[in-house]
């Protein structure tokens, strides 16, 4: 097929799972031989993070009125110039701005990609803005479906993720103290309130009282949050069984230092941390909520808890750490379902919207 000149647009200037999902699409893209390029704040981490992976990036501030003028005849300059077939926008703002610079350029695919699993407001960003729209997983769609956007105008695109082969051995029981025979639940989560770490500490309680052999590790940065969880914990008495690493670089290697992954998040889109979790062949426990059912399989991979019902969460939890064969069980499922059926690859998330891109482009040039 002819190469693509695709666009992507965001206006956040932080670094999370959402950035994440669109430098793993634009490095998916051109592996496939299309040509992306990007336009993001001047201060946003993700126009650094993209200009070292080589790409063009563009930058207009995107706040306040007298910028939004700007910004829309920036990037409409932009698009006009680089002749491209799609515009891929990605947070509200950067929609209004980049989605009416590509309406005023002609440009022939404008795409929107919702990210939050939250209701969605207004559905000017949705249905009136861009002419498609994509998820991170069926949750999000159905979401959308409900509010209004016609079925066939939004697909699911499943987050690729890292699946870097596991290291051998992990630093994460050296680096604590811990015993071979030690058992060690980990979470690796920003610190924030939706992420459910009180919740995760509460459910431990039991098990860390029960048993001198269990440990909570937490991994994840973000003041003043970390340190409220840290004196959380510290107020349970539970200083000395529950260790907090912050912000790391090597969660390869502290998942691989791991028995059980737990996530007790209130709100997901998708959830990608229990797929790298599950590709390290760890057993993982989560809240049913939102897309997370679709980044694990319940009784399989995994054990999903109602959320807010900390004893089934302690129960989900204590039923692992008592049966190490059932932990050996759903590791092994959870690396065939992560890593061998090729859902969440690289590979599978540039087919996938290369697919809705070739055919929504047939759709509005016939």
């Amino acid at each position: 097929m002819t190469p693509l000149r695709i666009l992507h647009s965001e206006a956040a200037t932080g670094m999370g799972g959402q950035e994440q999902y669109i430098i793993r699409m634009m490095l998916s893209m051109r592996a496939r031989g299309h040509h992306l390029e990007a336009v993001c704040q001047p201060h946003a981490k993700l126009t650094q993070r993209l200009r070292d992976e080589g790409f063009t990036v563009h930058t207009t501030v995107m706040g306040g009125p007298l910028n939004f003028v700007k910004g829309v005849a920036r990037i409409r300059r932009v698009l006009r110039e680089g002749h491209f077939d799609v515009l891929n926008t990605h947070s509200r703002r950067d929609t209004l701005i980049a989605g009416c610079a590509g309406r005023l350029a002609g440009t022939p695919l404008i795409v929107r990609t919702r990210h939050l699993a939250k209701r969605a407001g207004s559905l000017l960003s949705y249905t009136i803005i861009p002419h498609r729209v994509t998820t991170p997983s069926d949750f999000v769609r159905n979401h959308l479906i409900e509010r209004g956007v016609k079925p066939e105008y939004v697909a699911t695109v499943y987050p690729a993720v890292d699946l870097a082969p596991a290291p051998e051995q992990s630093t994460l029981r050296q680096e604590l103290r811990l015993a071979q025979d030690d058992i060690v639940v980990g979470c690796v989560a920003v610190m924030r309130l939706q992420k459910g770490h009180r919740e995760l500490i509460d459910a431990m309680e039991p098990l860390v009282k029960e048993r001198p052999n269990v440990h909570l590790v937490l991994v994840g940065g973000g003041s003043p949050i970390l340190e409220q969880v840290q004196a959380y914990a510290a107020g349970k008495g539970m200083q000395e069984r529950v260790h907090f690493l912050g912000t790391r670089r090597d969660v390869p290697n502290l998942l691989a230092g791991f028995d059980i992954f737990a996530l007790a998040t209130r709100t997901e889109a998708s959830g990608t941390v229990f797929v790298e979790a599950g590709a390290a062949g760890l057993p993982v426990v989560g809240t049913k909520v939102d897309g997370v059912p679709e980044m694990l399989r319940d009784g399989v991979t995994g054990l999903l808890v109602p959320l807010d019902d900390r004893q089934a969460l302690t129960d989900a939890l204590r039923r692992l750490v008592d049966d190490p064969g059932l932990r050996r069980r759903m590791g092994q499922a959870g690396l065939k379902f992560c890593r061998l059926e090729g859902r969440f690859t690289p590979e599978s998330m540039a087919r996938r919207i290369e697919a809705n891109y070739v055919r929504w482009l047939a759709e509005r040039r016939s």
